[in-house]
């Protein structure tokens, strides 16, 4: 099914309640294509459960509201229509990329194995990993033998070689020096112009959202706070707890 109206990702009244708690209650968000939008706020916020109930990843989650993500409901439906999106179209990026791969298996075989589970050629390969500026010989090493920042460039280089429309960042330069950080929001900046990729943001750091983002939620005890235009957040917060993160910048 096909994007409507340009917005990769569509979320309306969404509440994701563990045990009848309220953990993330998220009235409205939208990302369309080529732009970024950020969900900042202090550990256990909400903001990445949030993140990973767009693609179905709340487990004993109770969750309501309407949630869109590449043109399916994601509360809806079943989950091979699920298992279709995550990744092809919609590609989670995590904080530490390289505990989620195989320690025993070459990063050319992991993606090798994604590309046939999505029914994808290898043709972009070399493409996606121009384009976050890894040499093919990166294939051949085990994930122990890259470091952070190539950990993340090569998940982002997957993601493209998969046809993602839309890239879910949980924290992903929190683990990197600063050198390296640049680096990483760099590429991203530069896929979101040349691909009118989607990014989604997750992110405790207001100084990289400055960098990045076209809008910005502000989220607090599950609650969103805030939300708007980035740079109207980040230069006139309206609200006490947006301005205390601004505060607490260095």
């Amino acid at each position: 099914m096909s994007t409507q109206g340009g917005q990769v990702i569509s979320v309306r009244d969404l509440k994701v309640c563990y045990g009848g708690r309220v953990v993330a209650d998220v009235p409205e968000l939208d990302v369309g294509a080529g732009e970024c939008v950020a969900i900042v706020g202090e550990s256990g916020s909400g903001k990445s459960t949030t993140l990973l109930s767009l693609l179905g990843l709340t487990e004993n989650a109770e969750i309501s509201g309407h949630v869109r993500v590449c043109g399916v409901d994601v509360l809806t439906a079943p989950q091979k229509a699920l298992r279709a999106i995550r990744g092809a179209r919609a590609a989670l990026v995590m904080q530490s990329p390289q505990a989620a791969l195989s320690p025993a298996t070459r990063l050319g075989t992991l993606l090798r194995r994604a590309l046939k589970l999505h029914g994808r050629q290898g043709n972009d390969v070399d493409a996606a990993l121009e384009a976050v500026m890894l040499d093919r010989e990166i294939l051949r090493r085990y994930p122990h033998e890259v470091s952070g920042g190539q950990a993340q460039r090569f998940a982002i280089a997957l993601a493209i070689a998969l046809g993602a429309e839309v890239i879910l960042a949980d924290e992903p330069t929190s683990a990197l020096d600063v050198t390296v950080q640049a680096e990483v929001v760099g590429v991203l900046r530069r896929l979101r112009t040349e691909r009118d990729l989607a990014l989604l943001l997750v992110s405790h750091d207001l100084a990289l959202v400055s960098t990045i983002a076209d809008r910005v939620l502000v989220m607090k005890d599950g609650a969103v706070v805030e939300s708007g235009p980035a740079a109207e957040v980040l230069a006139r917060p309206s609200h006490p707890y947006t301005r205390e993160l601004l505060e607490a910048l260095p």
